[in-house]
């Protein structure tokens, strides 16, 4: 075969392979455009939370923020913990008196806003017989002593070295509050993070004879 032969022959071998290429393409073009296309993933943004801390109390018997149980309207949980420093903080011995419990850690942020205040709403009335008590959860005594020495707490503190009395009392979040009354019924709850006004508020509820104020 000759040169230009040999050249036309070529020409027309590619020419046939890509006429069989286009036909190949335009056979698949069908399955093509019935594909389905991947969606995008719906949305898995979380919603805003319903609640936030320093919720005011729900008034039912058992209410509840979330999972949290405050036992508003119900006799207060038995609490018997050692207290910092020595001796025993037991609740049964405080009947009588108007009693905020405060469940807590030292490495919750809230604590080092909220025990100044507590300590001020403490000695103001202490006259009406309130009693403020925190009670931490799972640390050590040194810990405790050394944050305690820092806010300046003028209240006991008691140690729940293995957390049962937080499991009794439902506090599986801290910190949390209760308001106990004189007749050791529950009053009101909170979770941690609350100011003056809510704090005023909540004691007003087992110190109804009291003008509280922030």
């Amino acid at each position: 075969m000759g040169p230009r032969a040999a050249v036309f022959a070529g020409l027309l071998s590619g020419a046939a392979v890509a006429v069989a290429i286009l036909i190949a393409a335009v056979a698949l073009l069908p399955d093509l455009a019935a594909a389905p296309t991947e969606s995008p993933p719906a949305s898995s943004a979380i919603p805003p939370a319903t609640t936030a801390p320093g919720s005011q109390p729900l008034p039912s018997v058992g209410a509840s923020i979330g999972s949290i149980r405050f036992h508003i309207g119900e006799p207060a949980p038995p609490l018997s913990v050692a207290q910092l420093g020595g001796g025993q903080i037991d609740l049964a011995n405080l009947a009588g008196h108007p009693v905020w419990i405060n469940f807590m850690q030292t490495t919750c942020p809230p604590c080092v806003d909220e025990f100044p205040l507590m300590s001020g709403f403490a000695t103001r009335y202490a006259e009406a017989g309130l009693v403020v008590v925190a009670i931490d959860v799972r640390e050590d005594e040194g810990t405790v002593g050394s944050f305690v020495r820092l806010v300046n707490a003028r209240f006991p503190v008691g140690l729940d070295a293995d957390g049962s009395a937080a499991a009794a009392w439902d506090a599986i979040a801290l910190p949390i509050h209760f308001w106990v009354d004189r007749d050791g019924v529950v009053r009101a709850g909170a979770l941690g993070g609350i100011g003056p006004d809510v704090m005023a508020e909540n004691l007003g509820m087992i110190l109804p004879d009291v003008d509280v104020t922030p």
